[in-house]
């Protein structure tokens, strides 16, 4: 791994590595549109690559990998011009600080993956049974209240996991977060597979840095706030830390029901005392590797500079443009760098257009050099502006048209692509989101309903709308959430939200919303409404909207909704938000979910797919990567026939020492063929000759060609 030219950490081994995974890529990308691999197979494959099925048939939604959010400016003209050329010319910001393209062809895929690898950006493992992308709190290393700057840990983390063997065999995606300190909402510790949060202490009459881990949290249908796993993990002990539960996830996560297969649900079955026994068991087999101490050194060893010194700005001196100070008041954050401040640049939905985009980047190479962070409420974040350049920071906006003051106010709502574009949305997300928007920017001009009376927005509540109960807009951690959903009435079909009250992202997401009932789609900006009044009129001194909600009570407010909740016979009760045809429920399978297809059959497509995988590294004339590719693809096969016995790769099994009890010992596998499972076996990778690497792949064929046999005779039919 080695510095880029812009002095960012690039991805492990690009271009080189990146290369030959995007060649691979394309190769089966061909062989699926040629009929050569089972579109099962293939779908788990391309997901590993950032590439998933949109609503609209034949297009493609891309997610690409943005470890922390950080970007730099070339980043951002590039990630323009490709969304130019080969989307709909918007960059999407989730909440996961990814980029997103929409309405892709797949047959443009690994030219994009090819040109976003030469800024040292990869789409791989963006989606799929795999580690998501790592967040971190996007003040991390500026902000005031920090313990220590957590950045380097998580960009570590990032490397580290990426492609990483112990996690590529998941049951369900795993998310990983770091935050500088308790208290604010930047990391949303509770709400991950793991939650790392910055803590010190006094070992040996030093200070030591560390992480309280929570373990176990999720959102989605079932939502589980993270348990605390340690109270004080010393940072140098995060990464095998992380292996660890990755390999304990792998081997004990459910894998057959995918609807169970979240690592919250392992942590609830086994218990936190039980889970945390099986971690430190697994933490005791971890062989040693340098290649953490190499990744931490490395991480450790970026440092962001600013561009411009240190300078100060008097807020009441004349000339400064109309608007600014709003924008100042809403937008603009002290460091704890005197002198500098950060900047929330607001993006409605989201979205940036590919001239807005290139224009982040020219503003980054102008003020700030490469400190341009993507958040997780889908704003992007300036860090390092020297505090006398604001007000020509602020034009440049203007021209951009990205100076809306909406930085944490009510209008900045996070939504999903709901109806949009993701195949398991109901209700039109973005549709209200879009709405609300506008609306609240208009009080704003006038300074009632949402105003604050002084050109901005009231800025003590949170709004985050989600098209299905998936929560992939954190609807639960809002003050005010909506989720999509739909009542037939009358033999037509209804769009409706349920709304969620009570959530708050602070101290790390502490607390989740309560539902309190359906309202149909066209009257949620009434429903908002009526909320704040009630929140107006009754809230205590200093009292929070969650704390007001909680008091008044559920049954209070769903008596307060009543009024709203009834599906009628007007014609608006039949339409979305932003839509101007009837309402259709239109819901497909979603990808991230996974189809449910039989294990063996399963397993044993994808030991064919890395048996070419391993015959195109031998072609490149690299017989080590053939070697272990090839001998992972007996491996597959025979896991895949031993599901067929019940045993699953959740229960930790010996797969060389069961597969010969139950195929070779018992006769049912030909003896000459199984041992080259065994041969490969003990000879392992590190000594194997070009010549045995090209025996290895032949052998491979014939072990995998033998295994669907076999299974095609148990299941009665031949298996292709």
């Amino acid at each position: 791994m080695t510095p880029s030219a812009n002095g960012q950490l690039s991805w492990p081994d690009l271009p080189d590595q990146a290369s030959e995974e995007i060649d691979i890529f394309e190769t089966e990308l061909n062989r699926f549109l040629d009929g050569q691999m089972p579109e099962k197979v293939f779908l788990e494959f391309r997901l590993r690559h950032g590439v998933y099925g949109q609503r609209q048939n034949g297009t493609q939604m891309l997610r690409i990998k943005i470890p922390l959010g950080i970007l730099t400016a070339r980043q951002c003209e590039v990630l323009a011009d490709l969304s130019e050329e080969y989307a709909d010319s918007i960059s999407h910001i989730t909440t996961r600080q990814d980029v997103q393209y929409h309405f892709v062809d797949i047959l443009d895929t690994p030219n994009i993956m090819r040109r976003l690898a030469s800024t040292g950006i990869t789409t791989k493992e963006a989606c799929g049974n795999t580690v998501r992308n790592v967040t971190c709190c996007p003040d991390a290393g500026v902000c005031t209240d920090e313990i220590f700057d957590v950045t380097p840990h998580a960009k570590a983390m990032a490397y580290f996991l990426l492609r990483h063997p112990d996690a590529q065999n998941f049951g369900r995606k795993f998310k990983i977060s770091f935050s500088g300190c308790a208290q604010h909402h930047c990391g949303l510790a509770r709400i991950h597979d793991i939650g790392a949060v910055a803590e010190t202490r006094e070992v040996d009459g030093e200070t030591t840095e560390g992480f309280a881990v929570y373990v176990g949290g999720g959102l989605g249908a079932v939502p589980h706030q993270a348990q605390l796993y340690s109270d004080f993990v010393p940072a140098d002990e995060m990464l095998p830390l992380a292996q660890a539960i990755s390999r304990v996830f792998a081997r004990l996560g459910e894998k057959n029901k995918r609807a169970r297969a979240r690592m919250k649900f392992l942590v609830a079955k086994l218990g936190i005392d039980e889970f945390r026994k099986d971690i430190e068991e697994e933490l005791a087999r971890l062989p040693e590797d340098a290649l953490r101490e190499q990744i931490m050194t490395e991480a450790h060893s970026q440092k962001e500079e600013p561009l411009k010194p240190p300078s100060e700005l008097d807020l009441e001196a004349p000339g400064l443009e109309e608007g600014f100070r709003v924008w100042h008041r809403h937008n603009v954050r002290a460091q704890g760098q005197e002198g500098y401040s950060m900047v929330t640049v607001s993006l409605a939905l989201g979205d940036l257009t590919a001239d807005q985009l290139r224009g982040v980047g020219t503003i980054s190479r102008k003020y700030i050099k490469d400190t341009i962070r993507a958040t997780v409420p889908q704003n992007l974040l300036l860090r390092w502006v020297s505090n006398e350049d604001l007000p020509a920071l602020y034009k440049d906006l203007i021209a951009l048209r990205l100076a809306s003051p909406l930085a944490d106010s009510v209008a900045d709502i996070t939504a999903c692509p709901g109806t949009d574009s993701c195949k398991l949305g109901i209700a039109s997300s973005r549709g209200l989101a879009g709405v609300l928007h506008r609306q609240f920017t208009a009080d704003a001009v006038s300074g009632e309903g949402m105003g604050d009376g002084d050109g901005g927005l009231r800025d003590d509540i949170s709004i985050k709308i989600s098209g299905c109960f998936n929560s992939c807009a954190q609807h639960h951690i809002a003050n005010i959430g909506f989720f999509g959903t739909s009542k037939r009435k009358s033999g037509r079909v209804a769009p409706l939200f349920q709304v969620i009250l009570g959530g708050t992202a602070e101290n790390n997401a502490d607390s989740y919303g309560l539902m309190v009932g359906k309202v149909p789609a066209h009257r949620a900006p009434e429903v908002i409404r009526k909320l704040t009044s009630i929140y107006d009129d009754e809230k205590q001194e200093s009292e929070s909207f969650r704390n007001c909600m909680e008091r008044l009570g559920k049954a209070r407010i769903h008596e307060e909704l009543e009024e709203f909740s009834e599906v009628g016979e007007a014609e608006a009760d039949f339409f979305d938000n932003r839509q101007p045809w009837e309402y259709i429920k239109e819901v497909g399978q979603g990808e991230c979910a996974g189809e449910i297809v039989d294990q063996a059959e399963f397993m044993l497509d994808d030991a064919e797919r890395l048996i070419f995988e391993a015959s195109l590294h031998l072609e490149a004339e690299k017989a080590l990567e053939a070697a272990k590719v090839s001998y992972e693809g007996m491996v597959k096969a025979a896991d895949g026939l031993l599901s067929t016995r019940g045993l699953l790769l959740s229960d930790n099994y010996d797969t060389q020492a069961e597969f010969q009890k139950h195929f070779i010992d018992t006769g049912e596998f030909h003896i000459g063929v199984a041992e080259y499972f065994a041969k490969a076996h003990v000879e392992g990778n590190e000594e194997v000759t070009p010549e045995r690497s090209r025996q290895r792949v032949e052998e491979s064929n014939l072990f995998i060609e033998e295994a669907h046999v076999i299974y095609s005779r148990m299941a009665g039919s031949q298996v292709k």
